[in-house]
């Protein structure tokens, strides 16, 4: 099943993916819904995020290449991380696939991207044992995780490098029943190819992820991890 969320007349809705249309719903997915009978042309939805998140999580150097990238490129001596630690985020940064990103006037720059997979959770989790982590899943999309390097070398947090507005595009539709361990993540810039990458090859799976968290964190419905 493929879903998304999107902006109506009457307000945002959430809608399942039929063919070249989008049935509307009356809740999120993994809300007790009902189909409402509009219908939507997938070419014409305005996407929004597909879930404003009560928690915004981030893994973070969860790859032995893009480690070595920073490294290279900015000068920096990270090493792979010993343990999966988990950041947070701020939804204020998120936008819709296809919306502007806005970058702050006083930016020196560079703002560089960051194409990561989105889990979203879709039940409550408490204490998941690593095999049966992924079970609280509702599906996964995509994160562009834009920051901006000239903030986050001078600022003590990473409040305005990572969680300015718009700096976190996210979708445009949520996929349910793949393998995220399985997928092939690209980025494209004016249609080229600039950044690809396998989520087999992370240093910490998204399951190890969600049963280190759950020991000391409860997970909500719209949360999303991203990896």
């Amino acid at each position: 099943m493929k879903w998304c969320r999107i902006q109506l007349d009457q307000g945002p809705a959430y809608g399942v993916v039929e063919g070249d249309q989008i049935a509307i719903l009356s809740a999120a997915p993994f809300e007790r819904h009902e189909r409402t009978g509009e219908r939507c042309p997938l070419a014409k939805a305005r996407f929004l995020p597909p879930v404003i998140p009560l928690n915004f999580y981030a893994a973070g150097l969860n790859y032995r290449a893009h480690i070595a990238w920073a490294n290279q490129h900015h000068g920096m001596t990270l090493k792979p991380p010993q343990q999966a630690d988990i950041g947070y985020r701020s939804a204020n940064a998120l936008v819709g696939s296809g919306a502007d990103i806005v970058i702050p006037k006083d930016s020196t720059g560079p703002v560089e991207f960051e194409g990561e997979l989105v889990a979203v959770v879709g039940e409550k989790a408490k204490h998941l044992p690593e095999r049966e982590a992924l079970g609280c899943i509702a599906g996964y999309t995509l994160g562009n995780d834009l920051s901006e390097r000239a903030f986050q070398r001078s600022d003590r947090t990473l409040w305005r490098a990572k969680n300015t507005d718009t700096f976190k595009p996210m979708g445009p539709v949520v996929v349910a029943g793949i393998d995220p361990m399985a997928q092939k993540i690209g980025v494209r810039i004016n249609g080229r190819m600039v950044s690809e990458y396998e989520t087999k090859n992370m240093i910490f799976s998204l399951a190890h992820y969600i049963a280190r968290m759950t020991r000391y964190v409860t997970l909500y419905p719209g949360d999303v991890l991203w990896m």
